[in-house]
């Protein structure tokens, strides 16, 4: 029996607030969640472990008094360190690993009220794209269960979208918020570079690009949940400056006249599917239907030489990924304890030379300083999140040769191979997924905001950046389109096959 048939009429502020007014118990939330979970997760495994019964005992307890009061929540089995539960990043060699501390993010979760019921999916070492872990298997979109719901918070955007949860963590350190968000056709925003905590295990994630934040149905969850986690915690290596209000005061506040820069081509790939390119041109419309000014431009940049350098930062990276792995499960690293992709990229991380590492950092510098004199000139540049719909499960899967290739080269490396091998994955890798990571290396918030589905009926989502710092410019700007064009109560078939209405 569903304890609470109108649970997913509400965001999370919603849910919240019945808590709040007393009209609902913290525990009914729960039941409703979990009911849902049960229900729904073993269509699209979303959720990889769960901890019910902790939050039974938190709910029917004294909760926080915090934005969201008693309000469900799951973590990305990434990074977020949660006291007592695995925390396995995807990876074989520490299907046993416990933290027993929470992440200063996950303290900054509990304190404001949410409730943790589990952990999500995410690709191993939330490296690739798509959510296809050989430790827990994938993931699926619920609006079509052979696609991918993306990665790397594939798990999280696909638990929102199913209507398990309101609000779900997730990380970003290419495109893996905004993504997955895409794929899901949920709100995602990848916040600026130093506006939410590491700590303390981790000082930065791949030089500065990772950061985290969340999957949310709709921009006021997303605004709050900013306001409860940002800030810097204790010796973080940087901070993004704070915002001159709370990011959910924004929220239903005028935009103002925006410049606005779109572009339908591929900023790191090669091509831009027709419904990607549909996509990005109704949402210029729109924007221009709406008051802001609209032209057709995009940052100038050499992509080769910026993927290469991107995908230097990652593999080096990923080797040390490889070993703190080592590290935490007592044991030495071999290749049988990973996938194949990353013990390749964990090879080619080792034979990046010092200075070669250096180059790439100083590229990445020199970019980001030409990328942000084009916001001198433009307040937002709009472009599809993704170039291609999302793939079928299994489309990025390696082939047989390719296999082969990384098994060999992964044992006898040769550095003029392996800087061949990386041009070639640098080349091939970002195809489907070339809009995101520029501003991951720039550091400037972007979100990936729910416009448009294509006649299959596969979202495709709509990317808006803008300048270093200025979130609460896109808060504004999103829920504008939040009214516009509403998103909320397009629900994917397997979220309203159970479990309550569809309608808020």
């Amino acid at each position: 029996m569903d304890p609470l048939p109108e649970y997913e009429s509400y965001d999370g502020l919603g849910l919240a607030d019945l808590v709040r007014r007393r009209e609902v118990r913290a525990s009914e939330v729960i039941e409703a969640a979990i009911t849902r979970i049960e229900a729904r997760n073993p269509a699209i495994n979303a959720v990889i472990h769960t901890m019910f019964e902790q939050a039974r005992r938190t709910a029917s307890g004294t909760l926080p008094g915090g934005p969201f009061l008693g309000v469900p929540f799951l973590l990305k089995d990434l990074l977020a360190a949660c006291a007592g539960e695995p925390l396995t990043s995807s990876c074989r060699l520490l299907a046993g690993y416990v933290p027993d501390h929470d992440s200063e993010l996950v303290a900054r979760h509990r304190r404001a009220g949410l409730v943790i019921l589990g952990k999500t999916n995410t690709p191993e070492f939330g490296i690739l794209g798509v959510t296809e872990p050989l430790l827990h298997g994938p993931t699926r979109n619920p609006w079509q269960l052979e696609h991918t719901p993306g990665g790397s918070s594939g798990g999280a955007a696909a638990a929102v979208a199913a209507g398990m949860v309101p609000v779900a963590h997730g990380g970003d350190g290419g495109g893996s918020i905004r993504i997955p968000a895409s794929c899901c056709g949920v709100f995602g925003l990848k916040p600026s570079r130093g506006r939410n905590p590491l700590g303390p295990d981790v000082g930065e994630s791949w030089c500065g690009m990772v950061q985290d934040h969340a999957l949310t149905r709709s921009v006021r969850d997303s605004a709050a949940l900013l306001d409860a986690t940002c800030g810097p915690d204790l010796g973080a290596p940087y901070v993004a400056p704070p915002p001159q209000r709370p990011f959910l005061a924004e929220v239903g506040a005028d935009p103002g006249r925006c410049r606005i820069a779109f572009t339908a081509r591929s900023l790191f790939g090669e091509r831009t599917h027709p419904d990607c390119r549909a996509a990005v041109e109704d949402a210029a419309h729109l924007c221009e239907a709406l008051g802001h000014t609209v032209s057709e431009a995009a940052p100038d940049f050499e992509k080769g030489a910026l993927r290469r350098a991107y995908l230097a930062v990652v593999a080096v990276n990923t080797a040390r990924a490889i070993d703190m792995a080592g590290e935490l499960a007592g044991r030495r690293p071999t290749r049988a304890s990973f996938e194949r992709e990353t013990w390749f990229l964990g090879v080619i991380g080792r034979h990046v030379p010092a200075n070669e590492y250096q180059a790439a950092l100083d590229h990445l510098n020199v970019v980001r300083r030409s990328v942000a004199a084009f916001f001198a000139h433009h307040d937002i540049l709009l472009t599809p999140t993704l170039a291609h719909p999302p793939l079928r499960i299994g489309a990025l899967a390696p082939s047989a040769g390719q296999r082969v290739a990384m098994r060999v080269l992964g044992t006898i490396p040769s550095r003029k191979v392996l800087a061949r091998a990386l041009d070639e994955m640098a080349a091939e890798g970002f195809e489907a997924t070339a809009n995101t990571m520029l501003f991951n290396q720039t550091g400037q918030p972007a979100m990936s905001a729910p416009l448009w589905w294509n006649a299959e009926g596969l979202p495709i989502g709509t990317q808006f950046a803008a300048r270093y710092g200025e979130e609460d410019l896109l808060f504004r700007l999103a829920a504008q389109l939040e009214q516009a064009r509403p998103w909320f109560d397009r629900r994917p078939p397997l979220a309203t096959a159970s479990g309550g209405p569809a309608t808020r």
